[in-house]
């Protein structure tokens, strides 16, 4: 059976089965509103609860009940009903978190569910601003909101060894705030983030595209503060990192980086500004 056509207990069993063996990976792709299995329609159903209570245990059943609201308000092409199940969602993975002791193969799941909130409180916001006159931005801050109980379960995981620890999920989350507080221009709500992840022992150990990202946001927020020499560490870094082939992020981080450069004295070759199609500076050279 593919997933576009998944029966209810046929996806229980597979997102159990991925529970029982910790499979972060698995777990976290059958929690995705971006997968397949959410154009299924059987698992579109009245009253899920007792399905899934026989197959899902306590506390994960929450998380899975939640996500078949997400699937039934994607159905519906509600938005707005997406990201409230969303939001449930993210507060019962932070229990789940927190009641899972001294491990983090629940990362992936983490990630998936707050990003995919965020990518929601976008769409959501606008629709909630049409229908009920609500203010640009306000479901963006309350998304804030909700991603910082993931933030408080991962921070407090002190006891924890550092393989197993929670707060190897930490830069994941901070550049989901820096994304939310760049977008309501909130920067000065940065400052905390940077501090939690400037005081970690294993800082420079995360994934390189998670560094790259913390590094162009904390470059572009010491810029609009007038520390260029930090911003010009960290856009640099972040350029300097990232692929060749992402042409579109690279032009993306030079943006804000020739500025810094040009600030301390230096003048950007031509040829780098042809390459990135970066017409804006070439009076400036």
């Amino acid at each position: 059976m593919t997933s576009y056509s998944i029966g209810l207990n046929d996806y229980l069993n597979r997102l159990n089965d991925a529970h029982y063996n910790q499979n972060g990976q698995g777990v976290a792709m059958l929690l995705s509103f971006r997968q397949s299995h959410v154009m299924s329609d059987h698992l579109i159903i009245e009253k899920p609860e007792r399905a899934v209570g026989n197959i899902i245990y306590a506390p994960m059943d929450d998380v899975v009940l939640a996500h078949l609201k997400v699937v039934k308000g994607y159905h519906q092409s509600n938005v707005l009903d997406m990201w409230r199940a969303q939001t449930t969602m993210v507060a019962a993975v932070a229990r789940f978190m927190t009641e899972s002791k001294e491990e983090n193969w629940m990362l992936p799941m983490m990630n998936t569910v707050v990003l995919e909130l965020r990518l929601q409180s976008i769409s959501a916001d606008a629709e909630s601003v049409r229908v009920d006159s609500t203010k640009p931005g306000e479901l963006l801050e309350k998304t804030a909101d909700s991603l910082m109980t993931c933030f408080r379960v991962c921070a407090a995981d002190t006891r924890s060894g550092e393989a197993e620890s929670k707060r190897w999920g930490l830069l994941y989350l901070v550049n989901q705030f820096f994304k939310i507080y760049f977008k309501i221009n909130k920067l000065n709500l940065c400052k905390p983030m940077i501090r939690a992840i400037e005081s970690l022992s294993f800082k420079d150990q995360y994934p390189l595209s998670q560094l790259i990202t913390y590094k162009y946001y904390t470059g572009r927020k010491a810029m609009f503060d007038s520390d260029f020499a930090t911003a010009n560490t960290a856009l640099s870094f972040a350029f300097q990192r990232c692929h060749q082939r992402s042409h579109k992020n690279k032009r993306r981080i030079l943006i804000y980086l020739l500025p810094v450069k040009m600030l301390i004295g230096y003048i950007p070759k031509k040829s780098l500004l042809l390459k990135y199609n970066l017409k804006e500076f070439m009076d400036l050279v």
